[in-house]
């Protein structure tokens, strides 16, 4: 029978500080277009929910999907160019 002591040096060899890395928040910086306009697609889809959507809610819904599309489209775009060079941009 293994003791769960044996393993504690295995778990808590490097204490968590509760910041994201550099790295992590490199990601995120990367990625926050494509945040962004998820955040206004939701938005003008939560708008309607309770209602019948008027022609303007369509075209904000429409707009708002195009530009989430776009921006994950972009991100996906820099991906592939970062990869094929070799993680250098």
């Amino acid at each position: 029978m293994q003791t769960i002591a044996a393993l504690q040096a295995v778990v808590t060899a490097l204490p968590f500080d509760g910041e994201p890395s550099n790295a992590e928040l490199d990601a995120i910086e990367t990625e926050m277009p494509a945040i962004l306009a998820d955040v206004v697609l939701l938005d003008a889809q939560i708008m309607t929910i309770d209602r019948t959507p008027t022609e303007l809610d369509e075209r904000r819904i429409r707009r708002a999907r195009r530009r989430a599309l776009a921006a994950r489209r972009e991100l996906a775009n820099r991906s592939a160019v970062v990869s094929l060079s070799g993680g250098a941009a």
